[in-house]
C-alpha cells in the first residue's frame, strides 16, 4: 500500500531543519507525525525541555503511533534507554517529566474539525495554536523509577539469555517467559 503523499511547501511549519529530521526518521510526512512533533513543541515550551542524553526527560505515550517517532527525534526519549514508555491507552496523550526540576504536564490532543482530509489535516495541525491543540494538565502517572540493570541467566529450557526480571522459577528450573507457560488458576 503506498502512502499518501502530503505537501508541506505551503504550510507554515514552526522549524523547517526540525521538522525535515523528524521526517526522515519517521519515513514520510503525515497528520500523526505532526501530533507528535507540536507536542514536543509545546512540552519544551512549558517545561524548558532539551533533548535528552540519558534520562533527563521522560515521555510515557498512550499510544504506539506516528507521533511518538518525532517525540523520539526532538526529545531523545527512546524505548532503549527507557525514557520512552508506553501506558496504551489508544489516546493522543503524552506526559513528559523533566527530571531535574520534578516538572511534568501531559498533554491531549483536542478534537479537530471531523471531515478533514489528510492534507486538510497537515495544515490544520502545523497551524493552530498549542493551547488551541492540546489540553494540558497534571500528569496521571508518578514519574517512573530510571531504568534498572538487571542480572541475566540462561533459560534452562531453550538456552537462551534472559533478564531476570522476565525469568520465571518453575519446579526450581530458571525458564523465561515463553518457556515457563502462562499461570492461570483459573483457565481451563
Amino acid at each position: 500500500m503506498a502512502v499518501q503523499k502530503l505537501d508541506t511547501s505551503e504550510i507554515d511549519i514552526i522549524d523547517r531543519e526540525l521538522w525535515e529530521r523528524v521526517i526522515a526518521f519517521h519515513g514520510h510526512v503525515c497528520p500523526g507525525v505532526t501530533i507528535g512533533y507540536r507536542a514536543s513543541l509545546y512540552a519544551i515550551k512549558l517545561l524548558g525541555l532539551r533533548f535528552s542524553e540519558d534520562e533527563e526527560v521522560v515521555c510515557i505515550a498512550e499510544n504506539d503511533a506516528c507521533g511518538v517517532d518525532a517525540i523520539q527525534v526532538i526529545l531523545g526519549c527512546s524505548a532503549g534507554k527507557g525514557n520512552l514508555l508506553f501506558h496504551m491507552r489508544g489516546k493522543s496523550a503524552y506526559s513528559f517529566y523533566e527530571r531535574a526540576g520534578g516538572r511534568s504536564v501531559r498533554l491531549v490532543l483536542k478534537p479537530g474539525p471531523s471531515g478533514m482530509s489528510k492534507q486538510e489535516a497537515l495544515k490544520y495541525y502545523h497551524e493552530i495554536p498549542d493551547e488551541e491543540m492540546f489540553s494540558a494538565g497534571p500528569v496521571k502517572i508518578a514519574l517512573p523509577e530510571p531504568a534498572r540493570l538487571f542480572d541475566s541467566y540462561v533459560c534452562e529450557e531453550c538456552g537462551e539469555l534472559t533478564g531476570a526480571n522476565w525469568i520465571r522459577i518453575v519446579n526450581g528450573r530458571k525458564l523465561c517467559l515463553d518457556c515457563a507457560g502462562e499461570y492461570d488458576r483459573f483457565k481451563v
